[in-house]
């Protein structure tokens, strides 16, 4: 069993924003695999299915993105599965729009949902793809920025990423992060990180 956890904010409003590339990633995924997500006993939203034979999660949590490991530690106390098994999607603004970077565990980067995540399962032996958004933003408007939709240039080129990333999760599904990462390597000759042409 394998799951995948999306960093982003719930609600309309929010659904089309930078800092919610990680909903839009797994929404994307959800799409093409005809499956939909519902409500949970716990603080996400939910669904899942079979590939390959092997049983998967797509998680959403419903709280805002700076409480996101809430979620990530009721999963994980409902399915006790390894740490390596449970990749979490979020947003960059460390790299620019349409570029990836898988790594298998490490610190938040500044991130805020990551952060969370990490001190509620105590680790950060957690596998992670992390979406690049672009940072032209001028200084102190971070906030303002990740919460601003992408603009109609960055849809086309986050088009291409729901394309690579589908590929990619379903790799993951199957195979674990290793997998994913050779896939990932195979293809954009890079094991970490590539661009979207």
């Amino acid at each position: 069993m394998r799951a995948v956890l999306g960093i982003g904010n719930i609600g309309s409003r929010y659904q089309q924003n930078r800092h919610n590339a990680g909903f839009l990633i797994l929404d994307n995924l959800a799409d093409e695999l005809s499956i939909k997500f519902q409500a949970s006993k716990g603080e996400y939203n939910i669904c899942g299915g079979h590939l390959k034979q092997v049983d998967f999660y797509l998680i959403k949590p419903v709280t805002y993105v700076n409480n996101s490991g809430i979620a990530a530690a009721q999963f994980l106390d409902w399915k006790n599965i390894d740490f390596k098994d449970f990749l979490v999607v979020c947003d960059d603004i460390n790299m620019e729009t349409g570029k990836l970077r898988i790594r298998k565990r490490g610190g938040d980067g500044g991130h805020n949902g990551l952060a969370s995540v990490i001190y509620h399962l105590q680790t950060d032996k957690f596998p992670r793809l992390r979406i690049g958004v672009g940072n032209e933003f001028p200084h102190g408007e971070q906030a303002s920025y990740v919460l601003n939709d992408f603009s109609e240039d960055e849809e086309e080129t986050m088009s291409a990423v729901f394309k690579k990333s589908s590929m990619l999760l379903k790799d993951f599904i199957t195979g674990g992060i290793d997998v994913m990462l050779d896939t990932n390597s195979k293809l954009y000759n890079d094991e970490s990180s590539s661009k979207i042409n």
